[in-house]
């Protein structure tokens, strides 16, 4: 089913596990923060939801999402944290800056994970308009910063089952 006809973020199908007694640092862009505020809500409220105490969560104001990167290294300079997520947003402009940023960004993540073998959550939208990604931050395809949540949730636990 296309996306544009249903919420993204239904996790009735999956166990998520309890996050009580896990550590999250929250990585969050403040360019475009409109959108990045609602998915750092739907983090903190996934989170929440699924046992994680507010003390256990540290949030980390970067400037724009390319910062992400050097934000998520930072946080694990920290060895207590079980997993960092990465709340972003690109919106698709006139030139190829969207590209770079979008590939570097989800490159970098990537690399700082395997750095410090933690789980680092991508939780950055992509999209072509703003639109699209208030669809995405709580709106009608639901919130990417919950999805981000549950999967921090969900690799932490692997992590530590893998130790």
């Amino acid at each position: 089913m296309s996306s544009s006809m249903k919420n993204l973020s239904d996790f009735s199908h999956i166990e998520v596990g309890n996050a009580k007694g896990l550590k999250f640092a929250v990585v969050v862009s403040q360019w475009n923060a409109e959108v990045t505020g609602a998915l750092l809500t739907g983090s903190l409220q996934g989170l929440q939801q699924h046992g994680a105490v507010e003390n256990d969560i540290d949030i980390i104001q970067v400037p724009g999402s390319y910062e992400l990167i050097s934000g998520a290294d930072i946080a694990l300079r920290d060895k207590s944290f079980d997993a960092i997520i990465c709340l972003g947003c690109v919106i698709q402009g006139e030139t190829r800056h969207f590209d770079f940023i979008c590939d570097a960004v989800g490159n970098g993540l990537a690399n700082v994970a395997i750095k410090h073998n933690k789980p680092v959550i991508f939780g950055v939208l992509t999209t072509d308009n703003l639109a699209q990604a208030l669809d995405r931050a709580g709106g009608k395809h639901g919130n990417k910063g919950e999805e981000a949540a549950i999967t921090a949730i969900q690799m932490a636990l692997i992590s530590k089952k893998y130790k």
